[in-house]
């Protein structure tokens, strides 16, 4: 996937950060991490880019959810911890719901942005041409802000990786359990080698996501939202 989306310098950072995960006994702990980030990123941006539209769409709905949105990046994760753990018990299913609530907001407010920025010009172009307003969604504006929405998954994966340690506390293993191990235990070594395996994963998934956000735009010769 570096390879292909980011070219060479990220494909080797890849293969260095791995081989470092690998060379310090992380590796099975790492995978587990990797697969609840798969599932809670997968979740946010099937939850995010559907709300990010509506909103686009609506400045009714976009009133509606953007303090809701608010609460939810600003809410400290101990908060609503324990309404988690008494709807979901303690377990994977708790921290990945977790996650989804941290990490969705990103990626439905810069989708939002860029259907809000496509240019009148090319939906009155398309109008003219008699396009529905489905296809005006779909072969204008989604694919016009397609950049603004691939920045958004980027964020949104960063943020489920920092969410990792946390959701430890509520029976989410991988790296995060690991950490909060060696705290317990005072194990400064295992701490370092949990918490360097965390921000490598974190680095190589950034590489590759923004290298993905900057081919699309790229590719319609247009700058991606910051």
């Amino acid at each position: 996937a570096a390879w292909r989306l980011a070219g060479g310098r990220v494909a080797l950072l890849a293969i260095g950060s791995f081989g470092f995960i690998g060379m310090v006994g992380m590796w099975d702990y790492t995978m587990i991490t990797l697969s609840q980030l798969l599932v809670s990123v997968t979740l946010s941006v099937g939850f995010a880019i559907p709300l990010g539209i509506l909103s686009a769409r609506s400045d009714r709905i976009d009133a509606v959810l953007r303090p809701i949105l608010d609460t939810m990046q600003t809410l400290p994760a101990f908060v609503y911890f324990p309404l988690v753990i008494m709807l979901f018990r303690i377990g994977e299913l708790s921290g990945i719901i977790a996650t989804v609530i941290y990490a969705i907001p990103p990626a439905v407010r810069l989708t939002n942005l860029g259907i809000r920025q496509v240019p009148e010009s090319a939906m009155e172009g398309a109008r003219s041409f008699g396009s529905t307003p489905f296809q005006l969604l779909t072969k204008v504006q989604i694919p016009m802000a397609l950049p603004s929405v691939m920045m958004g998954i980027n964020q949104t994966t960063i943020m489920a990786i920092a969410m990792v340690a946390y959701a430890a506390l509520i029976g989410a293993q991988g790296l995060g359990q690991q950490v909060l191990y060696a705290i317990g235990s005072f194990d400064v070594g295992k701490g370092f080698e949990a918490g360097m395996s965390i921000v490598l994963l974190a680095v190589v998934a950034d590489r590759i996501t923004q290298a993905w956000a900057k081919r699309q735009a790229d590719e319609l010769g247009i700058s991606p939202a910051t």
